[in-house]
This record gives C-alpha cells, structure tokens and sequence, in this order.
C-alpha cells in the first residue's frame, strides 16, 4: 500500500489577473488536504472509490473526460505503464469541493504521487506539476496553474504564468482566517466571464489587471519584510479590483466587511469568486473572534492557518 497527501491553498493577491500574465501570491493550507491511498487489488482493473462524491467505479467505465480518469490515465502514460493493472485507489479529501482552496488541484497532485510511487517509478515535482495543471485544465478551462503549483511545493509562491515560480521568504508569519460561503464557486464560469468584459474592452481591463499586478508586487515586498499592516491595506484595495471585475457577491462582501470591523488587518475573496472563500489577516490573537464573528453571520465554516 502507498500513500500520498497534498495540501489546500488560498490565494492571497492577483486572481484572475494572473490568466492575464500578471503576477499573482498563493500559500498552503495545510489545515485541510487529500489523501490518496494506492495498493494491489484481487480484481482485475483500476477501481477508484472516492466516497466524498458518491464515486466508486472501475476506469474503464468513467468518459476519459472525468477528471479522475484524465489524471490517473495521464499518470501512467507519463510512466509508460500499461492501464491493465489490479489496482485500488481510494480518495479522500477534507478540502470542500469548489470552495476555492483547491479540492481538485490537491486531489490530481496525491494521486499522481501516490500511484507513481506505488508503481516504483515517482515523479519529480516539476512533473507532478505539470500533470496537474493537465487536469485542471478539465476543471477550469483556461487555468493559470497557480493551484497546481502552490499545492505541488507546499509552500508560499510568487507565481507569473509562463516563468519559473518563485518561493517566498516570509519576514514574519503572519495569521489569516478563511471564511467559506457555503456557495459552489463556479470557477470556469467566473474565469470565462472576466474573459468576455476583457475581450469587449481591452483598454479598460487591462489597466484593472496592471493595478492588481502591481497590488501583488507590493504585497511581496510586505510579506518578506513582515509588515501586516501594510498587507492589510493591500487586500483591502485587491477587493475593491476584484468587485469591479465582478466576481465578488453580496455574501463575500458581508463576510469582507465582518472581519474588518471586528479588527481584521485586512480582507478580500479568495479564488474565482462568485462564492467559496474569504480570507482576512489578522493578529493572532484576534483570529478566533474575528472567526466566530464570520460564522454569526453566515460563513459555513472557518479555518485559521499560519503563513511561515
């Protein structure tokens, strides 16, 4: 048997403008993450039971379309084995799906590491990644690859689509509390609406993507030299950009709005938008208060995490 976990991931700056080539920051969430368990199986075939979506089933029978067949499937061209093998993979994920943190990113990147591994061949994190983002490519359409990356190296990146990521070196640690709607975020949907405002007015969008770009690059400066207070203020404008990009609602704005005036440093949705995740920066020893504040008025669940 062999097994193989990767973490959630937030994203801290430069959603959406980063499928744009600006830079955008992300970090682990260690807090929650899939688990993939790979072992040899009595049945002839590759049987996948993932009780988390009500899936059990044998490759051979799931469109190569599925994102669990697209990964596995790619996986072992990748390794040059053949698919007729006695397998069981089980999955499991305490990361809500299409809350923003990463559920299907965390799922593609534990299985390519965990049957890789099982198969006496793993993979390096460059290819891990990139078998990744492949599948993400199924979930989101024209992915960025930021959620691939960031899950892949478990670590706080600089990401610029096309370039070679960048680890951050974080001055100080600094707390954020995550905030979950409740509401599926419809990513590909988001991502393709933000595209057509672009393609109907380059000029206009553009200049919105630059100045989350240069948001991004700021809020680098102000992770490496520690300065919190500075990165409140950053989020807070990151939130206003991603209104005008329409992809916040009423919810994420009532639970931004919640943690700032219970004492966050600052707040902004996190991810595609439209629903999923908050985040807002906090001292720690306002994190579980600003935490019960969100839950009050709606957030389904909260989770406090450490950036280091």
């Amino acid at each position: 048997m062999t097994t193989a976990s990767a973490p959630g991931k937030i994203i801290l700056f430069g959603e959406h403008a980063v499928v744009y080539g600006r830079p955008a920051i992300a970090a682990p969430v260690t807090q929650v993450h899939a688990d993939v368990e790979v072992k040899d199986s009595p049945q002839h075939g590759i049987w996948i039971d993932a009780p988390d979506i009500s899936l059990q089933a044998e490759l051979t029978t799931l469109p190569r379309s599925h994102p669990l067949s697209a990964i596995i499937i790619s996986t072992l061209n990748t390794l040059g084995v053949a698919s007729r093998l006695s397998l069981a993979i089980h999955i499991h994920s305490s990361i809500p799906v299409a809350s923003g943190l990463g559920s299907g990113a965390a799922v593609s990147v534990a299985i390519v590491r965990a049957l890789s591994a099982h198969l006496g061949h793993p993979l390096a994190d460059d290819q891990v990644n990139e078998l990744a983002y492949g599948t993400e490519r199924l979930y989101h359409g024209t992915p960025s690859g930021i959620d691939n990356t960031v899950i892949t190296y478990a670590c706080p990146v600089y990401f610029v689509k096309g370039r070679t990521i960048e680890t951050l070196l974080v001055g100080a640690p600094f707390t954020i509390v995550i905030g979950d709607t409740g509401i599926p975020a419809p990513t590909k949907e988001s991502v393709a609406d933000v595209r057509r405002l672009w393609q109907a007015d380059l000029a206009r969008w553009e200049k919105v993507f630059d100045d989350v770009g240069e948001l991004a690059r700021r809020a680098r400066q102000a992770i490496e030299m520690g300065d919190a207070t500075l990165l409140g203020e950053l989020m807070d404008l990151n939130h206003e950009l991603l209104q005008s990009l329409t992809v916040s609602n009423p919810d994420l704005d009532r639970l931004v709005h919640v943690a700032l005036i219970t004492g966050a440093l600052g707040a902004k949705l996190s991810g595609g938008g439209r629903g999923g995740n908050m985040i807002a920066l906090v001292k720690p020893d306002r994190a579980e208060i600003v935490a019960n504040a969100l839950r009050t008025v709606g957030a389904k669940n909260t989770i406090i995490t450490t950036i280091k």
